[in-house]
């Protein structure tokens, strides 16, 4: 097999690998993950709220979309969105929302009830005794939150972060099916074109292989820190 693989494809062709396909990856993975890490803040601590509605709203809309697969998830979003929008501002027509949108509130969204489940895991990892000392000091809940539990949690679930997060750098590639030019789609497409799927499939297996190490690397390297710390 080997004999017959063909380097000069992609050295041809890395250039728009990296620096457009790649580069739009890593932009849809950094987007995702800031967004989701948000949301996913705020879902973990409706759930731990005293709030039995509240909680359930959030533990229910966790695990729906947990239970669904990401692929379908995304044909919802991107066929459904504009016509939520349309009947949300009282349209006749659909609302154009556009696919990198999409797949962008898409990611958020469903990436949330992961980074969720981790942040309350974090947030319940912080002794109710210091919860208890910033009520005393005169704190409020989001106080109590903003500068004690929370710098805490995420110092404890950073590793676990980075872990979820080099996950959906990997499930980013499913954008391909609705046509956005990803690292997979640009790749596929150049294969197409030039006949070379083996040697196109291989390059992206290995930059996705040695990217995913280097990311284990860190995620291993702050564990140990943070066990030093501890």
């Amino acid at each position: 097999m080997f004999s017959t693989f063909d380097f000069n494809v992609i050295a041809r062709s890395w250039e728009v690998l990296v620096f457009k396909g790649l580069g739009f990856t890593l932009e849809v993975t950094l987007l995702s993950m800031t967004g989701g890490v948000i949301f996913g803040t705020l879902l973990a601590m409706m759930r731990l709220s005293s709030i039995k509605s509240m909680a359930w709203v959030a533990g229910s809309y966790v695990n729906l979309l947990r239970s669904i697969p990401l692929v379908l998830v995304i044909f919802w979003f991107y066929f459904l969105m504009p016509y939520i929008g349309a009947w949300v501002i009282g349209a006749k027509q659909p609302v154009q929302i556009g696919a990198f949108s999409s797949a962008l509130f898409t990611f958020v969204m469903f990436e949330a009830c992961y980074y969720c489940e981790i942040m309350r895991a974090g947030i319940q990892s912080v002794s109710r005794g210091q919860v208890q000392s910033g009520y005393a000091l005169g704190l409020n809940y989001w106080q109590v939150m903003g500068y004690v539990v929370l710098p805490q949690a995420f110092r404890n679930m950073l590793p676990v972060l980075l872990t979820q997060t080099i996950v959906l750098f990997q499930d980013v590639s499913l954008v391909y099916i609705i046509s956005l030019p990803d690292f997979v789609t640009i790749a596929s497409k150049i294969a197409q074109r030039d006949g070379r799927l083996v040697e196109m499939y291989s390059f992206v297996a290995v930059v996705y292989f040695a990217m995913c190490i280097a990311l284990s690397l860190v995620v291993k390297r702050l564990q140990n820190r943070i066990a030093i710390v501890r």
